[in-house]
């Protein structure tokens, strides 16, 4: 299978001033898809600009044809499943059927105290994401859902006509634990993953890889307890949270032999950080172009 290379643009940008600018050359560029990150701010960022993903995404779709748009990721932190099928379904129409939900359980960031919450534990993440996933896969395909929950519920909600693409968007379920790969094998199109973060400051590109494949193992497992093919599923990579960091994107030759060890590992979807200069993200754009323009090739 070839392996699809994708990206991410963070919404630092205003539309009318390089925003939609970038997501117009993504399409250029051939990406698969480009994604952007649903907080409402995020981490060294926070007390700059940072744009709403869904508003975002609906201004790219008009902006693009062919393109694939898409979150990494939305999480219960801030979203509540009603609102969120709605939203999403107005996307997906938009769109003309290009949309993805990366979805995941969130974090200890911003988001998960800015509505005045405390911050959840990762046991209660993941008790919210275990409820959140089934009710919104509901909302996206049935036009009428009542549902009561521990912590959402539905009266009567009303999606008519649905997703264009049936029986609705692809969600993309980020996970790395026990609880999170399940929701994945029984709920996802694909499957997200960033390595582990225990190896981030410290590890290896060894250890990150044994990690990784230590991951794609338990997903196997996770599929095959839910009596499905593994290969069903889309296995992503989001790029920038591994020992190596930028590294892979110093050149051509550096990215394909970093995306090409990961293929054969069982990714099928590379995703990339759009260069932001001054950041954790900055890259030479240039080459950035060259690796979208020439890398995948090599790789399919």
């Amino acid at each position: 299978m070839s392996l699809r290379l994708s990206t991410v643009i963070l919404p630092v940008d205003r539309w009318h001033d390089g925003g939609r600018a970038k997501w117009r050359r993504a399409e250029e560029l051939g990406f698969h898809t480009a994604y952007t990150y649903d907080h409402l701010s995020w981490r060294s960022f926070r007390d700059g600009p940072w744009f709403g993903a869904l508003p975002t995404l609906t201004a790219a779709a008009t902006a693009t044809e062919r393109l694939r748009l898409g979150t990494l990721v939305t999480s219960p932190n801030f979203r509540h499943p009603v609102t969120l099928a709605k939203e999403l379904i107005s996307l997906d129409d938009v769109s003309g059927g290009r949309v993805t939900l990366g979805i995941g359980a969130g974090g200890n960031g911003f988001d998960a105290t800015a509505l005045g919450q405390e911050p959840w534990t990762p046991r209660e993440r993941a008790d919210r994401l275990a409820e959140f996933v089934p009710l919104l896969d509901r909302l996206l395909t049935e036009d009428a859902v009542s549902e009561r929950g521990t912590f959402y519920s539905a009266e009567e909600a009303r999606n008519i006509p649905g997703c264009v693409q049936r029986p609705r968007l692809p969600f993309a379920v980020a996970a790395t634990g026990p609880r999170g790969l399940r929701l994945a094998a029984r709920y996802g199109q694909a499957w997200v993953t960033t390595g582990d973060p225990k190896l981030f400051e410290a590890g290896t590109p060894a250890q990150s890889d044994a990690a990784l494949r230590g991951q794609v193992a338990k997903l196997g497992v996770a599929c095959e307890e839910a009596g499905r093919d593994v290969a069903e599923l889309e296995k992503t990579l989001l790029t920038g949270f591994t020992p190596e960091r930028a590294r892979p994107l110093d050149s051509v030759d550096a990215f394909v032999e970093f995306a090409g060890r990961h293929q054969e590992m069982g990714f099928t979807e590379i995703v990339v950080h759009w260069p932001i200069a001054d950041s954790d993200f900055a890259a030479d754009q240039g080459v950035f172009e060259r690796i979208a323009t020439e890398a995948a090739g090599q790789l399919s």
